[in-house]
């Protein structure tokens, strides 16, 4: 409903649909539409207050799809699901689809159709650590920058060992 709003203001300012769509906000047709709803509702009065989201959303709601648009994937969602938790991929999935279902379908609407399913499970939840004092560490060891030996005057590798304390997360170098 942003867009809407700016819009309004826009218009309210009295730039052009043509101004206006060149903001990029909103394409001429739909700015249109909109000075046609506003000027039936008043809305480009500048003594009366911008419509609150509520009636933009009632008067410039999002377009609902047909009824009849479906997928075709639709009656293998519950194959594609099993497959996507036993970590096929999807051209994997594809190529099995038009193999052995005939489907003719591309693979952006297999995607469409994995990110549909992987949107509808939860997600992952992690859980916090907690450790007393001295209980544990964690350890790292690992080669780190070559440096210039005063001694020997060689360029030598250099080796970490790094201790965090997990308590209170001092870390040891």
């Amino acid at each position: 409903m942003y867009q809407y709003r700016q819009a309004l203001l826009s218009m309210r300012r009295g730039d052009t649909d043509r101004q206006i769509a060149q903001t990029r906000l909103l394409g001429r047709p739909k700015l249109a539409q909109l000075r046609q709803q506003a000027l039936e509702r008043g809305w480009l009065e500048p003594d009366s207050p911008l419509p609150d989201d509520a009636v933009l959303a009632e008067a410039f709601g999002k377009t609902r799809r047909s009824a009849s648009t479906q997928s075709p994937l639709e009656p293998h969602r519950p194959q594609i699901t099993e497959w996507m938790a036993a970590g096929v991929s999807g051209p994997v999935i594809l190529a099995h689809l038009q193999r052995s279902h005939g489907y003719t379908g591309s693979y952006s609407s297999v995607y469409r159709m994995m990110v549909s399913i992987a949107g509808a499970r939860p997600a992952k939840a992690t859980v916090p650590l907690a450790f007393g004092p001295g209980e544990a560490v964690q350890v790292d060891f690992g080669a780190g920058p070559m440096l210039h030996d005063p001694a020997s005057g060689k360029v030598r590798r250099t080796w970490a060992f790094v201790m965090t304390l997990c308590f209170s997360r001092h870390q040891y170098l």
